[in-house]
């Protein structure tokens, strides 16, 4: 049997070898992306082929990339992410929940919860389930590997691969969850249970975490249920691996997320920062916790009472790879009209943003990309 009958897809070696020439003049970023795309490799399989140096489309331009060094501000004064406790949430303590979570929404845009009630057996299973289909050999990954944004399952590198400026270095896993979820045997049988019990928790504590942040804004605990903003999820795993030059890129650039609602499991690595203020804070990881942050729609919900904020991953450095799975938490009613609620409008404070409907919203998320705030800016008044 041939190499060609084996493998349709350039080899680990050849792959390599076309794409680790940094000063080349011939150089064809469109091409070499076309190369990569096609390979079905993702970053996994070019670190697997022992490049010692990445790709040129990978990148970022000196003025873009995160300062490694180490922090002249002292530890101390870097304002943590607020972590909040939910144990007492059906008690008498409820309203100080609320008033937390409200409190991290308008300031940070992002908190972390503990005793959440989802056991941590469960936690690492889903994590285990997400690192293990990633570390399948090449040929195994690959007839999941799509471009295709309708698709209920895809394995892909960088979704905006075509449209950045430069790539991260991070491969995803992507299952639809609802309005209409992947079919069963479309999700890979390596982490298939694991993702259909990980959507049953997450429903469960997403339908409380809508109620806490509808309450913090004074509004009743269903509204943003009743405007279907449970009803669309999607999940993704991201896998970032060993990178050989850490401080020539970033595992997922700078962005605010698109929906309502992120809910994010992260291992034990690290990487995660968020904007807050003039500079970058670390999430670090707290076992057990789940980090929660507010998305663009959100933000445009709440008439800017509620903050998204630009957040990023560093390229993992450490031999050990970094996983992470989100779930993106968005309305299901594709064509119905968001803005603005009229609840929080008023004459002394009027509108920021004007109204649409969800699937202009998403077309301009996909046509812009990965690009800070300039989602939100677009629908500005």
């Amino acid at each position: 049997m041939t190499t060609e009958t084996q493998a349709p897809y350039p080899t680990h070696k050849t792959m390599a070898a076309n794409t680790t020439v940094i000063g080349q003049q011939d150089y064809d970023r469109a091409q070499q992306v076309k190369q990569f795309d096609q390979s079905k490799l993702g970053v996994k399989g070019l670190v697997d082929s022992g490049l010692t140096s990445i790709p040129r489309f990978f990148i970022h331009p000196p003025e873009t990339l995160p300062d490694l060094r180490p922090h002249t501000k002292p530890q101390t004064q870097q304002q943590p992410i607020p972590t909040i406790d939910l144990s007492d949430l059906h008690t008498h303590r409820r309203s100080s929940i609320v008033q937390q979570i409200s409190r991290a929404c308008r300031t940070f845009g992002f908190f972390q919860i503990t005793n959440h009630g989802i056991p941590s057996a469960v936690l690492d299973r889903t994590i285990a389930s997400i690192k293990a289909f990633h570390e399948q050999p090449t040929e195994v990954k690959a007839p999941v590997y799509s471009r295709e944004m309708g698709t209920g399952v895809s394995y892909l590198s960088n979704v905006d691969l075509y449209s950045s400026k430069a790539a991260s270095w991070r491969d995803t896993l992507q299952v639809r969850l609802g309005p209409i979820p992947a079919v069963p045997e479309e999700v890979p049988e390596i982490c298939r249970d694991e993702i259909v019990g990980w959507d049953g928790e997450i429903l469960r504590l997403g339908e409380a975490l809508m109620e806490l942040v509808s309450e913090g804004l004074g509004l009743s605990a269903g509204r943003l249920k009743e405007m279907t903003c449970l009803g669309g999820r999607v999940m993704v795993g991201h896998y970032y691996p060993y990178c050989p030059q850490p401080d020539l890129t970033v595992g997922l650039t700078s962005h605010s997320d698109p929906g309502v609602l992120t809910l994010l499991l992260q291992d034990h690595m690290g990487g995660l920062q968020v904007k807050h203020g003039e500079g970058w804070v670390d999430v670090k990881p707290v076992p057990g916790a789940l980090v929660i942050n507010v998305g663009d729609l959100l933000q445009i919900m709440s008439n800017g009472e509620y903050k998204s904020v630009d957040h990023r991953v560093l390229a993992n450095s450490n031999r050990e790879p970094r996983v992470s799975t989100a779930v993106f938490f968005n309305p299901s009613n594709r064509e119905g009209t968001y803005g603005p609620l009229p609840e929080l409008v008023s004459p002394e404070k009027p509108p920021l943003y004007r109204e649409f409907t969800f699937s202009e919203f998403m077309q301009r998320f996909f046509k812009k990309g990965l690009d800070g705030k300039a989602l939100v800016n677009h629908f500005e008044l």
